[in-house]
């Protein structure tokens, strides 16, 4: 195997796993007994997912943003109350209100 060889196959192999472990995040031990909500974090605080032109965690724009989510204990989301209604299991489209 020459070093070109070598240098693309360990690439492909790093980029794997990387990939492989940014999926499973979302099911770490810790994150057990835990769901996303959506439309419950304060504009900076989301755990993930704020939409088109963000990175990630921390990211949302504005409080009770419908497509950032907040990790919460499991069966507590639906029962979260905001000014823009309660909490829910999928993203919220912009302008809608939570059920």
């Amino acid at each position: 195997m020459n070093r070109r060889d070598f240098s693309a196959m360990m690439a492909l192999a790093i980029g794997s796993a990387l990939a492989m472990g940014t999926a499973q995040a979302a099911e770490l031990p810790s994150n057990q007994g835990k769901e996303k909500c959506f439309g419950v974090s304060l504009a900076g605080q989301n755990d993930c997912a704020a939409g088109p032109g963000t990175s990630c965690a921390g990211t949302s724009k504005t409080d009770y943003q419908g497509n950032a989510w907040k990790l919460v204990p499991k069966g507590t989301c639906t029962t979260i109350k905001t000014p823009h209604g309660m909490g829910s299991l999928s993203a919220i489209a912009a302008g809608a209100k939570a059920r």
